[in-house]
């Protein structure tokens, strides 16, 4: 791992080394994932739409994981990704958005998706797998928690990179529509 942020392949001359934008649309931001298959899913769609993808560390796999690279290998080339150590690692970079641009999604919200103002140079805050964002990033998103309508509310949740995709494309949405 790299001390403070790093973009991926830059210690690891196993994988690809990503992409680097200076205005990204949009920031997408994993805390602390656990399943490579949902990052590289999530990679991939950044990288189609032009989003940075901030993956906050500990991660639950390796980086150069088979099963991440498998599902998005010709992608990760034009991936601007940044990984983090840690929290705070985030908040202090560069290269991440401003705080209050962030908006938490969280099963927990009573704001709806929709409801949001996104706008360009944003961000959208995905928790682990198992357990979401902890307490302090809820705190900290205050009244930027948001939800993903769900009408069967008796089932869990939406699996994280479909919620992402979901999101991603509500927010490019509006901020298109402006442009």
């Amino acid at each position: 791992m790299c001390a403070g942020p790093c973009l991926l392949g830059e210690n690891d001359n196993s994988y690809p080394k990503s992409a680097s934008m200076s205005d990204p649309v949009l920031h997408i931001v994993l805390f602390q994932p656990k399943i490579p298959q949902n990052v590289g899913n999530i990679g991939r769609t950044c990288a189609i739409i032009g989003a940075r993808l901030h993956l906050i560390h500990p991660l639950g796999f390796k980086i150069t994981d088979a099963k991440l690279k498998r599902s998005g290998m010709d992608y990760w080339y034009s991936l601007d990704v940044v990984h983090h150590p840690d929290w705070s690692a985030f908040e202090k970079s560069p290269l991440s958005p401003a705080i209050d641009k962030i908006w938490l999604l969280t099963t927990k919200a009573q704001k709806s998706l929709w409801e949001a103002d996104f706008e360009r140079g944003h961000a959208l805050l995905f928790g682990s797998e198992d357990a979401g964002c902890p307490d302090f990033l809820h705190s900290l998103a205050g009244d930027r928690r948001i939800k993903i309508p769900q009408p069967t509310s008796s089932l869990r949740s939406l699996n994280l990179s479909t919620s992402a995709g979901i999101a991603a494309y509500e927010a490019l949405r509006q901020i298109l529509s402006r442009a």
